[in-house]
C-alpha cells in the first residue's frame, strides 16, 4: 500500500483498467509473490533479471527498489546485471546496470 491507502497498481491505473489492477493485486502479488516456495529475495532477483533481459525499464526501476527492500544488495544486483549481459545480451545488462545506478543515486 502507498501513502494514499491504494496499491501501486490502483494508483497507476485507477479506473482505466480495473480488471488488470485486480489481477495484479490479487493474483500476481496476492498469490504468486506470496507463494512460500521461493523467498521474496529470490523472486526479486528473478524478476529484475527477466525485466532487464526484456528491456522493461519502467517496471525494472520499481522492482530494483523492491529487490533492495527484499534484501538484495546493490553489489548483488550489479553482479546479476553482469550475468544478464552474457545471457540476454550486452545492451540488456548495461541498461539494467544503468537503471540500478539511477535508483541508488536518488
Amino acid at each position: 500500500m502507498t501513502d494514499t491507502g491504494k496499491t501501486r497498481a490502483q494508483e497507476l491505473l485507477g479506473d482505466t483498467a480495473p480488471e488488470l489492477v485486480r489481477l495484479t493485486d490479487d493474483v500476481l502479488f496476492g498469490q504468486v509473490w506470496a507463494d512460500p516456495a521461493l523467498s521474496q529475495r529470490d523472486r526479486s532477483l528473478i524478476t529484475v533479471s527477466v525485466l532487464a533481459a526484456l528491456g522493461r525499464t519502467e517496471q525494472l526501476r520499481s522492482h530494483l527498489r523492491r529487490a533492495i527492500d527484499n534484501g538484495l544488495s546493490t553489489d548483488e544486483l550489479a553482479t546479476a546485471m553482469t550475468h544478464v549481459a552474457f545471457y540476454a545480451g550486452w545492451p540488456a545488462g548495461m541498461t539494467g546496470a544503468t537503471e540500478l545506478k539511477k535508483i541508488t543515486q536518488e
